[in-house]
């Protein structure tokens, strides 16, 4: 290696005795200088996504870095490994270890895999209550790669390269940290008297809403004769049309996983889906019962306020709650209302950091469309510091709920129970941004503001009949290659 390339790269190399908590090894401080490393990180990559580029990449850091630094998820979980980090650079700190000190100040994370993944760490960073929370850079390694698009990082699967990976960790040594909304889900059901509560093979609940830690019966969330589910998310919830369609692509991905090679392939794939799944002509193959409005009965708080009922247009199919602005692969359902329209007036930008969720409809894949023409949005709904969904017996006996990319079949009463799907605030987490990043602050005075109105704030479906085929990015309502739209509408 080149006597420049090491020394970029001991701005990112951490000693071994932080690596291996316990280990005797001697120090190797003088790698460093007498300041240290600049940029340490610690490396996760998840081997499974991207098809054979999670492994590649898993390869690369490993060569570029310390072994130790960089971990497969698929063998080693982010709980696990940050504790006993964390724990051994405590340790050292009250020992008067001045590099300890540095390494907890200056630590970054770096997490590569789709929108789960990312999730998934997040998560464990948030509940491990850490004195000093290391920020987080995402590298997309996903299908909708939405995490890192919101913050700079991009969409597309990254090079495997040394080069490539080079490129990347100078960016993430250049990146500022930036503040985002934790959001807090819980989901409580009746115990069922007989078969098990879980969600219908082949999935299991999201990592992130920890299905294989439910509440324990001293948790304060806990409810006799219930099974209670929490965990976090901070990019959307989704529910409806939307998740079923994603629920489709991830099952037969499972089923199938030599078909998913390819991200092209995994985005035409999923848009394929959306048509299979009746995503495009909702209103012929889904009968009313299962739009949003028939489904739960919808309730949200403002700022710390009183439940109110939230009303759901009967045509409603997927309802998504919005914390970044990036959804089905880099589009921004909510937009920027305008203040000069009575229906807008108390709507504010979507901030990341303001302690605000938005609520976002939509009818059918059409009406996702016109997220591609310029000032489009979903039907705004509401903003809320909390949402809660209640579902009671009805006419379908399941729905689909997706978190943060990843779907379940969620089962729904079949007698006088209720389920309970709640949302609500539950502090920041810090992410790492580049000078790309599309997600705004309410703090930061270059973000766009309630005086900036709108040229063209029209969310109706006419307005885009010229950019039907201006397919962007977005797989959830992309038209598929080979599918006549005439026969679909």
């Amino acid at each position: 290696m080149a006597s420049s390339d090491s020394n970029f790269l001991k701005n990112f190399w951490i000693s071994n005795k932080i690596l291996v908590p316990g280990s005797e090894f001697e120090s190797d401080e003088n790698d460093y200088g007498d300041d240290g490393p600049k940029c340490p990180v610690l490396v996760f990559v998840n081997s499974r996504s991207g098809g054979q580029l999670g492994g590649n990449l898993l390869k690369t850091y490993r060569a570029l870095l310390k072994e130790k630094q960089v971990y497969d998820l698929g063998e080693e979980t982010p709980d696990k490994v940050l504790s006993g980090i964390y724990a051994n650079l405590e340790n050292l700190r009250l020992k008067g270890d001045e590099f300890a000190k540095k390494i907890m100040e200056r630590l970054r994370l770096i997490v590569a895999g789709g929108d789960g993944t990312a999730g998934w760490l997040l998560g464990v960073v948030c509940d491990l209550k850490l004195s000093h929370p290391p920020p987080i850079a995402t590298v997309p390694l996903g299908t909708g790669n939405n995490l890192p698009f919101a913050f700079g990082w991009g969409k597309k699967n990254p090079g495997t390269d040394e080069p490539s990976v080079k490129s990347f960790l100078a960016q993430v040594m250049q990146a500022k940290e930036m503040k985002i909304d934790n959001w807090h889900i819980l989901m409580r059901m009746r115990a069922p008297k007989e078969g098990p509560c879980d969600p219908i093979a082949p999935l299991e609940l999201p990592h992130s809403l920890h299905a294989f830690h439910r509440v324990s019966e001293a948790d304060e969330l806990n409810m006799e004769g219930c099974h209670t589910f929490r965990g976090g998310f901070w990019n959307y919830f989704s529910m409806g049309m939307d998740a079923q369609v994603s629920y489709a692509f991830h099952s037969e991905r499972k089923l199938h996983p030599e078909k998913f090679k390819n991200q092209l392939v995994n985005q035409s794939t999923y848009a394929k889906l959306g048509c299979t799944q009746g995503w495009f002509c909702a209103h012929l193959f889904h009968p009313p019962s299962s739009n949003i409005a028939h489904l739960a009965k919808v309730k949200i708080m403002k700022r710390h306020g009183q439940w109110e009922d939230l009303n759901i247009p009967s045509s409603i199919r997927s309802i998504i709650c919005l914390n970044l602005p990036s959804f089905s692969g880099g589009l921004n359902p909510w937009g920027t209302p305008n203040k000069n329209k009575q229906r807008d007036r108390d709507l504010t930008p979507p901030y990341v950091d303001d302690g605000l969720i938005e609520v976002v409809g939509f009818r059918d894949a059409w009406h996702g469309l016109i997220l591609l023409a310029p000032n489009g949005h979903g039907t705004r709904l509401a903003q809320a510091n909390r949402i809660r969904f209640e579902f009671h017996k009805g006419a379908t006996d399941h729905t689909f709920m997706r978190m943060d990319g990843e779907p379940w079949k969620q089962p729904l009463p079949v007698d006088d129970d209720t389920v309970v799907v709640e949302i609500s605030h539950h502090g920041q987490v810090n992410m790492l941004a580049t000078h790309d990043c599309k997600s705004r602050s309410v703090y930061d005075p270059s973000s766009p503001h309630q005086g900036d109105a709108e040229e063209d704030d029209s969310d109706d479906e006419d307005s885009i009949s010229a950019e039907f085929r201006k397919f962007g990015a977005a797989s959830t309502f992309k038209i598929p290659d080979g599918v006549d739209i005439a026969h679909l509408s």
